[in-house]
């Protein structure tokens, strides 16, 4: 009896210094992975890239990301691996030394797969550090979370203002200490990934799969299949802005690649902010109401930009990027209660497998710039919020508790499996 009692309690107190470790390490990760768009100016110039090449950049990134996420998620589903962690992030080190001495646009690709390599072993066992040590607050606790990368991301457009303008692509040598530090950190959290493992044991086939029935069940794959089509839109929309809208600022305003890289940090700044509080407004409002808002919320702002002058890009990236982004961790969490107990799975899709699918919108929009301008690509971009009118078919926030209490009933325990 004592023994459940202490494992009902570590499953429901908050460890916030296991959250806050996480985060900042997604911080780290985050900000080696935003050097890669950060350095694109610097490669455009140095290397006589065009714009599709960028985009294959952009591309090998997050598909050697995106692709590996899932399978990763799949396998420590069924084998937890604590120390992955800190594997993943050597790699990444490896990728920032790299990228540091390519010198030619293959090497550049190899290097950015490292980086992706080791993103891919991150970002599902992160996921699954921030579920464990939630309690029961999994909405604030994946914001925690997932504030943390984007708070990496944001620092892209300042890294190539005060690292790559003034010492060029070899600046990227300062992240592999970056990343030293990150597998410090992550050799702390897998100690205590590794001793929370007696109160997470896996279940067996039997319990992890849920006895639903045929049309139950085609109902879950249809609202899993949508939500990951809604990431690939706002992702996509995203890689846009932070991929190619700094050389529609520099062509379109006349604006120097320094001063260029400002704008972009308010939008991806104030996206941070949105994805904290993104968790607390779902709790109160609904999660799929703050899908919805978050796409239809920007739409009008998104549709505005491509024709306001410099004086409103300011203010509208304000806007824009909190709502946009306000529903970044929302969409893991709902995806988590969506198919329960597949915790690394679920985080695979949703921030691996998506994402890919928006690096393939990376390489077409680069392809699109190169061919029909930025002007054209950045009008078709302001559209892809719109698509978050989608929303309205997924399971509403009560449909998802009654799913899960039947599945619970069915199985005959609580489901606080991980």
């Amino acid at each position: 009896m004592q023994v459940v009692v202490k494992s009902s309690s570590m499953v429901q107190s908050t460890v916030y210094r296991i959250l806050f470790a996480i985060s900042f390490v997604h911080l780290l990760n985050d900000s080696m992975q935003s050097v890669v768009p950060a350095i694109f100016p610097i490669l455009a110039k140095s290397m006589h890239l065009s714009y599709v090449q960028l985009g294959w950049i952009a591309f090998a990134l997050s598909m050697t990301s995106s692709i590996m996420q899932p399978v990763v998620g799949w396998y420590t589903d069924k084998r937890s691996s604590p120390y992955m962690l800190p594997f993943g992030m050597g790699l990444s080190l490896i990728g920032m030394l790299g990228l540091a001495y390519a010198p030619s646009f293959p090497s550049v690709l190899l290097s950015v797969v490292f980086i992706g390599l080791g993103s891919a072993s991150f970002h599902p066992e992160g996921s699954r550090v921030a579920y464990m040590a939630a309690g029961v607050k999994r909405g604030l606790a994946q914001s925690i979370y997932q504030v943390g990368g984007n708070a990496g991301q944001s620092l892209a457009p300042i890294m190539t203002a005060l690292i790559f303008v003034p010492l060029g692509q070899f600046g990227s040598i300062w992240f592999t200490f970056v990343a030293a530090l990150a597998v410090l950190v992550l050799l702390y959290v897998s100690a205590w990934y590794s001793q929370q493992l007696v109160y997470f044991p896996k279940v067996s086939k039997t319990k992890q799969t849920k006895e639903f029935n045929g049309e139950k069940q085609k109902k879950i794959t249809f609202a899993i299949l949508l939500l990951i089509f809604l990431v690939f839109a706002r992702s996509w929309y995203s890689a846009g802005i932070s991929n190619y809208y700094q050389f529609y600022l520099i062509n379109h305003y006349g604006l120097s690649i320094k001063n260029a890289q400002y704008y972009i940090f308010v939008f991806l700044a104030s996206g941070v902010l949105g994805t904290f509080l993104g968790g607390p407004l779902a709790d109160r409002f609904g999660k799929r109401t703050m899908i919805l808002f978050s796409m239809l919320g920007a739409a009008p702002f998104a549709l505005l930009l491509p024709h306001v002058s410099l004086f409103w890009v300011y203010p509208i990236f304000l806007i824009l990027g909190f709502i946009i982004l306000s529903s970044f961790s929302v969409t893991v969490v709902y995806a988590q209660e969506l198919i329960p107990g597949k915790i690394g799975t679920v985080s695979g899709l949703i921030v691996g497998l998506a994402f890919g699918m928006g690096a393939i919108g990376s390489v077409l929009l680069g392809k699109l710039a190169d061919v029909y301008g930025l002007n054209f690509t950045m009008m078709l971009c302001s559209f892809l919020p719109v698509i978050g009118i989608l929303t309205i078919f997924l399971p509403s926030d009560r449909k998802l508790k009654q799913w899960e209490a039947e599945g619970n009933t069915q199985q005959g325990t609580p489901n606080s499996h991980i």
